[in-house]
């Protein structure tokens, strides 16, 4: 959203390459910041999928392309990870070499709970078509053809492969996820919003009518300083029940120079609607941060993404939780630089900003959610996603960490919970940083990061009974839409992405 006319003349959309990996093997942007291109240890990594699934599909009988869809495949990619970044992914030779072995790893996992807090939809008419861009560069259209969703089909997208029916396969079917968050995104055209508050009340409603128990929530979207704000606020608190806030701090994420940027901390602007959050009961904000242009101080706004707000809200409001979505890590799209930096020093720039607001401040109401950072990072720069892993952990304890994925942009999220699922921190950095290990999937760490967090956060009974997608839901679907629009309604009239454009 932040990608302007300049940039897109660099870009490719990335639905139509040839080869498809179980894993991103090159950064996909969700449209708020500019991707990097293909990095050569990316390339090596493809190189050795290659090999890997060529070698054991052929002794199974399979193509490539069918080996890389079983769940052998998604080992294998892991795999090839592995030996170009380092042992960061947990995964065995066995599970890489036999379907069976993959599918049995999952199957143990199936019950482990997924609380994904922050996905995405449009409504049906929504017509800002370079959101595609998201899609196509995570089907190959990239600088260098890489596949990052295999299981995306190879034509040219249109925009419903954002809607609500793709949405419930990507995430409900295609996922182990168990509940999720609809979230929005704040815009002066009110044309190029995804989805206004009561369109994603009304998407929560129908989705949990579809399974007949709790499978999503939904966030209301909030504009401090806008005209009418408190007053929305107020509307949507009483009559639509949402389940958190969500806001932006530069205001229209799509413009540059966004006519109501805010501070978390302004008493007269942001401390009005703190106080209505208390009122109305709905304590959980969800705070967009980070992810600008490289050259970010030519954004006009850019000060109002940084983390320096969040410590004096948390402080003049213990009672409310701040959650700041994708742990306000600041340049999304130079990654190689953040690395280098972070090999050196440690330092990531605004996610150890975040990482030290506990200690300095005193506050215990601040949380971490990981969404499109995790997502970029883990298949680019995989050291550092881990480092960014352990600097939130060590910051905030292990039970402040939350878990998001910025889907349905980037396709369905099983990849990305595959590796979060496998992550380590590597040896070297646990001893140079004094970090601790992240642990197994089934351990302390993981499991509170995966869902007992946000459950814990949003009052969410983690055993509660859910129960699956239905096989038809299209057509189910399709009969309450028709009895919702019967009821007189109103309305508001595999990966996705943008990748760099070979040289």
């Amino acid at each position: 959203m932040w990608i302007n006319s300049k940039h897109f003349r660099k870009l490719a959309n990335a639905e139509q390459a040839a080869y498809r990996s179980p894993i991103p093997t090159q950064m996909v942007s969700n449209g708020e910041y500019m991707p990097l291109a293909q990095t050569s240890a990316q390339a090596e990594v493809e190189h050795r999928i290659k090999e890997i699934a060529d070698a054991n599909g052929k002794r199974l009988g399979l193509s490539r392309r069918q080996f890389l869809e079983t769940g052998s495949g998604m080992a294998a990619a892991f795999m090839a990870m592995n030996q170009v970044f380092g042992h960061i992914f947990a995964v065995g030779a066995a599970e890489a070499a036999e379907p069976a072995a993959a599918n049995e790893r999952r199957a143990a996992l199936a019950n482990e709970f997924i609380f994904d807090a922050q996905t995405h939809h449009v409504r049906d008419t929504f017509d800002r078509e370079g959101l595609l861009g998201l899609r196509r560069w995570a089907q190959g259209r990239n600088t260098k053809g890489i596949v990052i969703n295999p299981d995306l089909p190879t034509d040219d997208p249109t925009l419903d492969v954002f809607n609500l029916d793709h949405y419930i396969k990507d995430i409900f079917l295609d996922s182990d996820t168990d509940v999720a968050i609809l979230s929005g995104f704040t815009s002066e055209t009110p044309e190029h919003m995804a989805l206004t508050t009561d369109e994603i009340i009304e998407s929560r409603k129908l989705i949990n009518q579809l399974t007949g128990s709790q499978r999503l929530m939904g966030h209301g979207l909030f504009w401090p300083g806008k005209p009418g704000n408190l007053e929305e606020m107020d509307r949507i608190a009483k009559d639509l029940k949402i389940d958190s806030w969500k806001g932006y701090t530069v205001g229209d994420p799509g413009e540059g120079e966004s006519q109501y940027p805010w501070m978390m901390d302004d008493e007269k602007v942001a401390f009005p609607c703190w106080e209505l959050a208390e009122k109305t009961g709905i304590r959980n904000i969800c705070i967009h941060k980070g992810l600008i242009p490289p050259d970010y101080e030519k954004f006009t706004n850019w000060k109002y993404a940084a983390a320096d707000d969040i410590a004096g809200a948390a402080k003049a409001f213990p009672n409310l939780n701040f959650i700041i979505y994708h742990a306000a890590l600041r340049p999304a799209m130079d990654l190689d630089a953040t690395e280098a930096e972070f090999e050196k020093t440690g330092y990531i720039p605004w996610v150890s900003d975040l990482a030290d607001i506990p200690k300095k401040h005193g506050v215990t109401n601040v949380y971490a959610e990981i969404g499109s950072t995790f997502g970029s990072s883990v298949v680019t720069h995989p050291r550092l996603a881990a480092g960014i892993m352990a600097q939130l952990v060590k910051g905030f304890g292990h039970d402040h960490v939350i878990y998001g994925t910025d889907s349905v942009w980037y396709g369905s999220p099983q990849w990305q919970i595959e590796a979060l699922r496998r992550m380590e921190i590597p040896e070297d950095l646990q001893e140079k940083h004094d970090w601790a290990p992240l642990g197994p999937v089934t351990g302390k760490v993981k499991r509170a990061i995966f869902g007992m967090n946000a459950a814990k956060v949003y009052g969410v009974e983690v055993e509660a009974k859910r129960n699956p997608m239905p096989a038809n839901y299209k057509d189910k679907l399709a009969l309450l839409k028709a009895d919702y629009q019967a009821q007189g309604a109103k309305p508001s009239h595999a990966y996705y992405g943008w990748i760099q454009r070979s040289a």
